[in-house]
């Protein structure tokens, strides 16, 4: 495709790069913006680079938040005592989209993965368990995808605080083997949650 402005086609390259976005998608995207009035646009731009350089993660769950603490962990109307793990931010947003969890997160920030060379290190593992060491943790929720490695790191992470006095459950097997949380129906995935298991159960 030969473009007329050196301009428009370094936009669509731009706007190519997003997850699902092909390159005629990202021309008609950015052909609809051009034909939008300048505040629409600059508007736009303007949220995407106040995201970008003011955004922050909470010093208490990892989840991303405008300030230290996130809306999440600083709601009195939250169950402290109940904390549910996952892998990354998208899984914190299906599960409030289900409207079924009354508890915290904990962002791990991924899984432990060592063919893509990803250790425990890597991850949010050790503020998670000095977390729960402090004794204000009643339940651990794992909430991480029923893959290989998803497993992996739900047991490391049982192996840490096994020895602690508190519940570990895991999400009902609703969700199926090898897939992610964010694309799990609302239904699902809440029954998954209200109905999980201790997570001794799961290892058998």
């Amino acid at each position: 495709m030969e473009f007329s402005s050196k301009l428009l086609e370094d936009a669509v390259n731009e706007v190519a790069q997003l997850p699902g976005i092909g390159r005629r998608t990202a021309l008609r995207l950015v052909l609809y913006l051009l034909r939008q009035p300048d505040n629409q646009t600059n508007q736009l731009a303007k949220s995407l680079l106040d995201m970008r350089s003011k955004i922050n993660f909470c010093s208490s769950c990892h989840n991303i938040s405008d300030n230290s603490i996130c809306k999440i962990c600083s709601n009195q109307n939250r169950n402290k005592s109940t904390i549910c793990i996952v892998e990354d931010i998208r899984d914190v947003l299906a599960i409030e989209s289900t409207a079924t969890f009354k508890g915290i997160y904990h962002v791990l920030g991924g899984k432990i993965s060592p063919m893509d060379g990803i250790g425990p290190n890597d991850l949010n593992i050790e503020s998670l368990v000095l977390k729960v060491k402090t004794g204000l943790i009643k339940e651990v929720i794992f909430a991480l995808s029923s893959t290989m490695e998803g497993d992996t790191t739900n047991f490391y992470i049982y192996k840490q605080i096994q020895d602690l006095e508190i519940k570990v459950s895991t999400i009902a097997r609703g969700i199926s083997v090898g897939d992610e949380l964010e694309y799990a129906d609302e239904v699902t995935l809440g029954r998954s949650i209200t109905n999980r298991i201790p997570f001794e159960i799961s290892l058998k």
